[in-house]
């Protein structure tokens, strides 16, 4: 199995530090607010390679941060909390808010079919966790004080943005008061004063003052609780990489003192609109309910989703959107009707293996599994798509329920007793009209089926 290592650049061969022992970390959401269509695309590429991981025998400890505190506005420390922000906004408290939008999002993920992760770690439930690594920073030399927190110096680290490929440099030129208090532009927040003037909804008290933790230090602390010091693989956004990944890494090898900190970086490119960014800060969003209310489901927007490469930028359109149901439909239907004649077919297995094995290529296993479905020759294909959907997740051998309208089924009796009095004009009008109505009607040896038009 190879994988796109971010930190190195390059497509490694996976080893896990130890045996068949996975320790992956997923950078999870802000619950301040819906998680839109973009962001599912990052956690359906993220269950894409929990499943491959599990289908080449590895034992994966999975765990997804939530973060309900400390995330502010701007990614230069200032700002407001965007929870305690959306708290304000809608007149409720910080856990009415944060629960809300982390139900709904993972009510969401399970319509896609997503495998929860082993645990899903909250930063408000690891202070102290988090406070003990800011202490450790502390006696390393690594903190300083200001008037509105404590801060990490990252001059004293030679290889400090190497996982972005930052001209630190460069981004410290400039005048001392752009950076306010703080020794250099990329120094960032381990713990965040509480504003004098205000009274917040969740602070704790610290050997620094009464506060929060900074957004990036909640998860050197949770990843190490439970994968420990080091571990395999972490995931995320690709804006996530800078300046949130970097510093986490810089917290964490100088408090662990273990390099690599994580052996593997996966980063997931953008879904954008055609007018630009997807982001909650903007309010232009899609949300999975939207595509529900037009007429798609969940898995055909996850079939959507793995026919790009998840290192493109992916752009979303209605009309591409259409295309994926129309073919989803059509693969479920053609699956359908195999006959299962118990075998597996290792030919198309290999194939298929190659390519989610190479970096993820979801779209050429896609086209493996189309081969297969075409290939009138081939043998051993429903226990062979079984085990291609073990990785895809899209239920493609799940019979759909489908509530045939009333009419529907009139219209089909009608029919029935035309064709038994060999009434084949009168027939052929009534498959007509039920056509019109948006079903097939397919006649078998046991009599007639009727299925949803594609």
């Amino acid at each position: 199995m190879k994988i796109y290592n971010t930190l190195t650049r390059k497509k490694e061969e996976f080893k896990p530090f130890k045996d068949k022992k996975v320790g992956f970390y997923g950078c999870g959401p802000t619950v301040y607010w819906y998680q839109h269509i973009g962001n599912l695309r990052r956690y359906v590429i993220e269950d894409i390679l929990y499943r491959v991981l599990v289908y080449n025998g590895f034992k994966v400890n999975h765990i997804i941060n939530v973060t309900d505190v400390g995330h502010l506005t701007s990614d230069a420390d200032e700002g407001e909390d965007k929870v305690e922000q959306a708290a304000k906004k809608e007149g409720k408290t910080v856990k009415e808010i944060t629960h809300h939008y982390f139900n709904t999002f993972v009510k969401d993920l399970k319509k896609m079919n997503f495998n929860m992760p082993n645990k899903w770690v909250w930063a408000s439930k690891h202070i102290k966790e988090q406070i003990e690594l800011v202490k450790k920073l502390e006696e390393k030399g690594f903190t300083y004080k200001t008037s509105d927190g404590i801060y990490f110096d990252t001059s004293k680290l030679k290889d400090y943005g190497n996982l972005a490929k930052l001209d630190v440099k460069g981004l410290k030129a400039g005048k001392r008061t752009a950076i306010r208090e703080k020794k250099n532009k990329t120094d960032f927040v381990l713990w965040k004063f509480s504003p004098k003037d205000e009274k917040r909804q969740q602070e704790w008290k610290s050997p620094w003052g009464i506060g929060f933790p900074g957004w990036h230090i909640e998860c050197s602390a949770m990843s190490s609780k439970y994968l420990g010091k080091q571990f395999e693989i972490h995931t995320g956004g690709i804006d996530n990489m800078n300046p949130h990944h970097v510093n986490e890494i810089a917290q964490s090898e100088t408090a662990f003192g273990k390099k690599p900190w994580v052996k593997y970086w996966v980063h997931i490119n953008h879904l954008n609109l055609k007018e630009g960014k997807m982001s909650k800060s903007s309010g232009k969003i899609i949300r999975l309910k939207d595509l529900e209310e037009k007429g798609f489901s969940p898995l055909e927007y996850r079939y959507f989703l793995l026919t790009s490469h998840y290192r493109k930028r992916s752009e979303f359109d209605f009309k591409l959107l259409k295309g994926a149901k129309i073919a989803y439909n059509k693969l479920k239907t053609a699956i359908s009707e195999i006959k299962d004649d118990k075998k597996i077919n290792k030919n198309y297995l290999q194939e298929f293996e190659k390519e989610i094995n190479n970096d993820l290529n979801i779209p050429n296993a896609l086209q493996i599994l189309w081969g297969l479905v075409r290939d009138k020759k081939a043998i051993g294909k429903i226990n062979t798509i079984k085990k291609m959907d073990e990785v895809f997740g899209l239920d493609l051998l799940k019979k759909e329920k489908i509530k045939i309208p009333k009419k529907v089924k009139e219209l089909a009796e009608k029919r029935k007793e035309a064709r038994e009095k060999k009434g084949w004009k009168t027939a052929d009008k009534l498959r007509d009209k039920i056509k019109k109505l948006g079903y097939e009607i397919q006649d078998t040896e046991r009599g007639y089926e009727i299925k949803k038009n594609n």
